[in-house]
């Protein structure tokens, strides 16, 4: 299926049913009371997670979706029927935003998630409502609302632990082929890779992470050149970049020079991804010397200033790669301890701040023991 990462569709949900002017009519019952019933809520539209889907595509075809209406109330105090919400199946990792406003409107990023992007409208009432002691025959009612409309742009954001990152034909489709099942088109000319792909890694019987390949970058990608911010975003929602900086490329450009470019255009982009852990792997090691490569890498790291892990690969004769892989997996095991020991701090902190308020609480009811009002505002 063709991936699609963006999409821009319109959603109207339905408008309520108008409630009904009624009145009792039986025989033998010459001037019933009103007896009209209100009308259904109109139809609300969703967005759902759909594991299984990986592109925005079937969007692209289908711009817009319709909530079916509310239903008239009926005499007899009958409500009408209310419309069926819809729901939209959309990728894990959907970004939605509301075009007119230039607004976001929220995430979809776990199986649980349901968005409500349109409110159906609400019904009318009928009127039986308006009935008092001055007014038996009352011959008013309302009309349904319409329901919400909107413009919304869909964006997917790939869900990865680990993304590669480097310039156009530095190895990142290689990389990710040897390493998982991932099968991206190889070739050696640059921007072979179109669109990202991903990839499962697995380290071991039981521990596996995510991997994402992204077309190449090049100077001027934050401002669109060559793939450009098409696809820098994916990056946003990984853990752990890695930069492949090929050693020896074929077109003779500095390697120092091409890992400081790529790495300006993340900081132009974004701070937050540029401030992700970033680690170095140098590539296509097996068409050079081990003395050459070694050499290669150690002025790469003095030209750079580079300070951060560094790891040595060979994708095509696979060498280094276990060694990468089982760090990888380590280090997102770190961060993995890491966001669960601040979590349990929050909940504990979370749990002391309750207890005290309740704590606090009680002793301000024991003092005013005699009086029934006391301020919530204080436990605040």
């Amino acid at each position: 299926m063709k991936f699609v990462d963006e999409a821009t569709i319109r959603v109207e949900a339905g408008k309520g049913g108008d409630g009904c002017l009624s009145f009792r009519r039986e025989k033998y019952i010459e001037k019933g009371g009103p007896d009209g019933g209100d009308g259904g809520d109109g139809g609300s539209i969703y967005l759902i997670a759909d594991p299984s889907l990986n592109t925005l595509v079937d969007f692209r075809y289908k711009p817009l979706y319709r909530a079916p209406k509310g239903m008239p109330g009926m005499g007899r105090e009958k409500t009408g029927a209310g419309g069926d919400d819809i729901f939209l199946k959309v990728p894990l990792g959907t970004s939605v935003f509301d075009e007119e406003a230039d607004a976001y409107v929220g995430d979809i990023d776990s199986t649980e998630s349901r968005l409500l992007v349109a409110h159906g409208g609400k019904h009318g009432i009928g009127n039986t409502h308006f009935k008092s002691s001055t007014n038996r025959a009352p011959r008013q009612f309302t009309r349904g609302e319409p329901g919400e409309v909107r413009e919304l742009r869909l964006e997917l954001k790939l869900l990865a632990d680990v993304g590669l990152l480097g310039m156009p034909n530095a190895g990142k489709s290689t990389l990710i082929s040897a390493v998982s099942a991932a099968r991206p088109k190889v070739a050696d000319y640059p921007f072979t890779t179109l669109t990202p792909n991903l990839g499962v890694v697995r380290v071991g019987d039981y521990s596996s992470f995510v991997i994402a390949d992204i077309p190449g970058l090049i100077p001027g990608a934050a401002e669109g050149a060559g793939l450009g911010v098409q696809f820098l975003k994916h990056l946003s929602r990984t853990r752990l970049l890695l930069h492949l900086v090929d050693l020896a490329p074929i077109d003779g450009t500095d390697p120092a020079e091409t890992m400081q470019a790529i790495g300006d255009e993340l900081a132009k982009y974004s701070e937050t991804i540029a401030a992700k852990p970033r680690w170095l792997v140098a590539t296509k090691t097996d068409l050079l010397s081990p003395e050459d490569a070694r050499e290669r890498l150690d002025a790469l790291v003095a030209a750079t200033g580079w300070t951060g892990p560094v790891f040595s690969i060979s994708a095509v004769a696979r060498r280094g790669l276990d060694e990468l892989t089982g760090a990888v997996m380590q280090g997102i095991s770190e961060m993995d301890a890491a966001e669960s020991e601040a979590a349990e701090g929050e909940r504990a902190r979370e749990e002391v701040h309750a207890q005290a308020v309740a704590n606090r609480r009680r002793l301000y009811e024991s003092r005013q023991a005699d009086t029934d009002e006391w301020a919530d505002d204080d436990w605040d």
